[in-house]
């Protein structure tokens, strides 16, 4: 071959390198799954797989290890859940599960101990709405909790509400935007948040086909992507271990796509490093990535699975130092 067309293959090749591999045997019995698997946590620090699960008669909190074993299931309060986020620190476990249900625990956003104890409630027991004093959801989506306390909610997957809330870690509103629109900090379906290392607010506002950013401390909007995403917003954002690519899941398209982080102070375009194609009708819906390992545990609702995916090389051999 001449040189350049040489040189351009192996770039193109390289481009579309797998960086990550689905791990076959993870859970080793997928048994347990016997609902529609909505949304899953990692709590790292205990090396624990939460996955919750949707249908009747069924344990809708099940709870795994990293390594796969089935440890136990629990059922109690959940109704419909829709997200779920396990917060741990070396002082507490806990397990935050938003639930959509039109039932007695409907609407809220629930605090579990990890073994299924309800110890806290957001928002309106049963009862969906707008309202602030006291705190009202409509099919809050997803939640993410600081090792601080504060908590940061998406509210909602279709419904009264398009808002982003931060919560102090006694449950004030600290700010919050809550308008349905297309413009800046104006949201169509915001459906998954999460905050990077620089102090930054990612949110999957999937209904405008975009993700937006805030600064986490004053709520002021920094900017939004939506170059990457003329063919599906994005349905979920979490962050690999070191800060440098948002994971984002794509629903109907079921992908997952590797974005490049920004540096601090500038949020610019996004950027696709990798993509990785997973079967047809899967529907990658929820994600969560573990702080050890890399690892990327995704909730799909139509497979009717979790299934993890590990980083394959050295491109990220910085994971797990």
């Amino acid at each position: 071959l001449p040189l350049h067309l040489h040189l351009a293959f192996k770039i193109s090749w390289r481009a579309e390198e797998a960086l990550y591999r689905l791990d076959v045997d993870w859970p080793k019995y997928s048994e347990y799954f016997t609902g529609a698997t909505f949304c899953v946590a990692v709590d790292s620090l205990n090396g624990l797989v939460y996955v919750a699960q949707r249908g009747d008669n069924i344990p809708k909190v099940l709870v795994f290890t990293e390594d796969g074993y089935f440890l136990r299931a629990w059922n109690y309060t959940v109704d419909t859940p829709h997200g779920i986020f396990a917060a741990s620190t070396p002082h507490e476990q806990s397990v935050w599960i938003t639930d959509v249900g039109s039932g007695l625990y409907g609407h809220t956003i629930k605090k579990y101990n990890s073994f299924g104890d309800l110890v806290q409630v957001l928002g309106t027991p049963g009862k969906k709405g707008t309202g602030l004093n006291p705190l009202q959801f409509d099919n809050p989506a997803e939640l993410y909790v600081e090792d601080t306390g504060d908590i940061y909610i998406v509210d909602g997957d279709g419904g009264l509400n398009n808002r982003l809330i931060k919560l102090s870690q006694d449950f004030m509103i600290l700010w919050l935007h809550g308008e349905n629109g297309t413009g800046p900090a104006k949201f169509s379906i915001p459906h998954s948040v999460t905050v990077d290392s620089d102090g930054r607010v990612w949110v999957a506002d999937r209904g405008n086909k975009r993700i937006q950013v805030f600064d986490k401390d004053t709520g002021e909007w920094l900017g939004a992507w939506n170059n990457c995403f003329a063919e599906e917003g994005p349905s979920a954002v979490r962050f690999t271990p070191d800060g440098k690519h948002l994971i984002v899941a794509q629903l109907h398209l079921s992908r997952l796509l590797l974005l490049a982080a920004p540096p601090v102070g500038s949020i610019g375009d996004c950027s696709v490093t990798s993509t990785t194609q997973l079967a047809g009708q899967v529907s990658p819906h929820l994600l969560d990535v573990s702080g050890k390992t890399g690892a990327i545990y995704v909730a799909e609702i139509g497979a009717k699975q979790v299934q993890k995916y590990v980083p394959v090389n050295s491109y990220f051999s910085s994971f797990g130092s």
